[in-house]
């Protein structure tokens, strides 16, 4: 039986790595960890947060496994002190995070560990495997939702890479701005309505005949009184036979624009355009006129921006596989990296100038005015620019790969604020968890606080995310010291 405490999924090298720690005496040493994307998928210039809760709650697990766990996979002599070490560890550390919801930018610390090493260490495979999952379908459900201004349902559950994945990615999908998702237990545990209409062996199993889809009809209106009604329209012929039984079966039950529950049919297949067009002529004939229309068929943001361009009569939508598997770019890029070691600052060259990091243990300000984000600046926590937002006296941000290029906000013309808060203090978890509506909502208000132009989903304007001077300059000067050791190493060897 494969245990289900999701702390323990992780990868054997975080554990022998951990047995380093444990025999050179480093375990208590003084670690700080980052967690952040380099380059947002589809295009992006952000991403949206969403995982943490689990994150914490995954956290928690750490130390309820005995030491017959470790041994199956860290056997031996060898292993023996660090195995009843493993089996008793528990975080004691401290961590900062955005709030579920946050808007992102390439760099910016999402989630920050300080901890003993060799805690801090085994976190990471988890929490990736978390956060990575949820921020690409929070991400891709952003970017689906707002292709449209009607609402979007998440139905990508028989996609899904596995019911885990099913549940939590309906979770991100509806933080992602989607207005609720076919999930049941997702519905459930995170307390949003599930929704659903029928599936076309439903109207077949009436017989294969256009009376058998009238009966499959007026039999669900039946037993779904004083619920929303959606009719699948497309089993044979939408026009011919679909639209023109469900009329029947609306009309031979009474249902009709005073029915306060709210009526539809929906569309699954062929030209969505001109089928929707059609039928919402045909339904307005017909009296029915707040009788609405529900069109699925393997959408995503593209295909309904251009249903919308061609003026279809859609007046919703449900997306599965696309929102459900982030299908266009299925593998987020959440990285995990070691950024301080005690009182000591370290970053990763690397041969890729893509993959340097930012050192030291970090804080990032989001700066607006007038109510629209115009900023933000990553700084060393309590360096000079820190200081200064945090007193709101006048601050000069300048670009990272161009610095003599700057903006400056002026004392009393901008608001700051920390875009990481303390979710775990000494261990204990303090994180005030709010409910998934308010999670929405809260990407919801950042959203509307960027710019049109940071919002495009093709070629959209880049927000402007910088780092604080101090932050350059440490960065800087380590690469500089490394440069010149590996400099005198290779001339030594001459």
């Amino acid at each position: 039986m494969i245990s289900v405490n999701v702390s323990y999924c992780s990868d054997k090298y975080q554990y022998t790595m951990g047995k380093s720690f444990f025999d050179c005496g480093m375990k208590d040493t003084r670690a700080i960890f980052n967690m952040f994307y380099r380059k947002a998928p589809d295009t992006n210039n952000w991403a949206v947060v969403s995982g943490v809760t689990e994150v914490l709650r995954m956290i928690e697990g750490l130390g309820e496994a005995d030491e017959a766990f470790f041994e199956q996979f860290l056997p031996g002599e060898g292993y023996a002190d660090v195995r009843k070490y493993f089996a008793k560890m528990r975080f004691t550390g401290n961590i900062y995070a955005m709030r579920e919801g946050e808007i992102v930018f390439p760099r910016q610390p999402i989630i920050i560990v300080e901890a003993p090493i060799i805690e801090a260490q085994v976190l990471e495979t988890p929490m990736l495997s978390i956060m990575n999952h949820q921020m690409a379908i929070a991400t891709k459900a952003s970017r689906v939702t707002r292709s449209t201004t009607k609402p979007v349902s998440e139905f990508g559950s028989r996609r899904a890479h596995g019911p885990w994945a099913a549940i939590y990615g309906a979770k991100a999908a509806f933080i992602g701005g989607c207005a609720n998702s076919s999930n049941i237990i997702s519905g459930m545990d995170f307390g949003f309505q599930s929704t659903g209409t029928m599936a076309h062996s439903y109207v077949t199993s009436f017989g294969c005949s256009i009376k058998g889809e009238y009966q499959a009809f007026d039999t669900y209106i039946k037993t779904h009184r004083n619920e929303v009604l959606i009719l699948l329209t497309d089993t044979y012929d939408t026009l011919r036979c679909g639209v023109k039984n469900a009329i029947k079966a609306f009309k031979d039950n009474g249902i009709d624009d005073s029915y306060p529950f709210g009526y539809g049919i929906r569309l699954d297949s062929g030209d969505l355009t001109y089928l929707s067009c059609k039928c919402r002529a045909m339904l307005d004939e017909a009296g029915l006129k707040k009788c609405k229309i529900f069109a699925t068929n393997a959408l995503d943001e593209y295909i309904i921006s251009e249903l919308e361009r061609q003026g279809c009569c859609v007046d919703s939508y449900g997306v599965g596989d696309a929102i459900a598997t982030s299908k266009h770019n299925p593998c987020f890029g959440n990285v995990y990296k070691l950024v301080q070691v005690d009182d000591m600052p370290v970053l990763k060259r690397s041969e890729d100038n893509a993959k340097l990091i930012d050192p030291g243990f970090q804080i990032t300000y989001r700066i607006s005015q007038n109510g629209k984000f115009k900023a933000d600046v990553t700084c060393l926590r309590g360096d000079k620019l820190s200081a200064d937002i945090e007193a709101g006296r006048t601050i000069t941000l300048r670009d990272q790969n161009n610095r003599l290029k700057a903006v400056v906000f002026n004392e009393g013309k901008y608001s700051a604020k920390p875009l990481q808060i303390q979710v775990v203090k000494n261990g204990v978890n303090i994180y005030e968890d709010t409910p998934i509506q308010q999670k929405k909502q809260y990407y919801l208000d950042n959203l509307a606080s960027l710019d049109n132009s940071e919002k495009r989903l093709i070629n959209p304007h880049f927000y402007k995310t910088d780092i604080s001077d101090d932050l350059y300059d440490l960065k800087y000067r380590l690469i500089d010291n490394l440069v010149k050791e590996i400099d005198e190493m290779n001339n030594s060897e001459k």
